[in-house]
């Protein structure tokens, strides 16, 4: 018995390299897959947005295009990482961004008070107004006569957030997006609509009878937003639209999509 015991001791010791040396080869062999194919792969950087707000954030066909998309492209480029935007309702970017679930939110967002009890947010890159749609036809000519009417606004947005401090939560009737609010304007469902002057534009030029209101209602910085635990993030992706605005690249994106009047 003995004997018998001892006969598998060997021959279980003499399997031992036998196995090391087969899984060590298994492993070099892929390291040196990952090598000849540059290393490891690009890390991604998830970018949450709205693709409802041209000309920042838009589908042409299946792809998610616009000033937005592309300086995140290019901060993306800088960073050797690789771009994913996920297009989400623009009231849970904020929370996916909190959350982890989103590297950062680039949306047409404006720095406000409220956003930064819950956000950091990058410098800006660019200056959004928002504007009034109304119809052509319709009694408001001022600011001033928005008082007592019905006003439609893209949940969140600080169209929403303004007009909602502003006129009163009574006066504030919300959509998922501008384009639902312009239909409820042209349906006689609100008497006006407070969104960003370039989709207003759009919306404007897509449906007669509708124009926008010679008085801006605000002026606003737009960028982007990161995990308040995120700190490094930020700084990278900072540093890199630094570098991104100094050389004219921002600008020129810009330029491509807002042409001078």
């Amino acid at each position: 018995m003995k004997k018998i015991i001892s006969l598998i001791l060997a021959f279980t010791l003499l399997l031992v390299p036998v196995c090391l040396s087969a899984c060590g080869s298994k492993n070099d062999a892929d390291n040196d897959a990952k090598d000849e194919n540059g290393g490891e792969e690009k890390k991604v950087l998830t970018m949450a947005t709205n693709a409802e707000f041209p000309p920042y954030e838009y589908y042409d066909g299946d792809t998610i295009v616009g000033i937005d998309a592309e300086i995140a492209a290019l901060i993306a480029e800088k960073l050797g990482m690789e771009l994913e935007i996920v297009d989400t309702e623009f009231d849970s970017i904020i929370p996916g961004v909190q959350s982890g679930k989103y590297d950062m939110g680039m949306a047409g967002m404006t720095v406000d008070e409220t956003r930064l009890k819950s956000v950091n947010f990058s410098d800006s890159y660019a200056k959004g107004v928002q504007v009034v749609i109304i119809a052509e036809d319709s009694s408001i000519a001022t600011l001033e006569d928005i008082s007592g009417k019905k006003i439609g606004v893209q949940t969140s947005t600080t169209g929403d957030i303004y007009a909602t401090g502003d006129y009163g939560e009574d006066a504030i009737v919300r959509f998922a997006n501008g384009a639902l609010a312009v239909e409820a304007l042209k349906s006689g469902k609100v008497d006006c609509v407070i969104i960003d002057n370039e989709p207003a534009k759009s919306y404007v030029k897509a449906n007669e009878g509708l124009k926008i209101l010679d008085t801006e209602y605000a002026v606003e910085d737009y960028a982007i937003c990161f995990n308040k635990n995120d700190a490094d993030l930020q700084k990278q992706v900072n540093d890199a639209l630094a570098e991104l605005i100094a050389d004219g690249s921002v600008q020129k994106i810009i330029d491509k999509y807002i042409t001078a009047e």
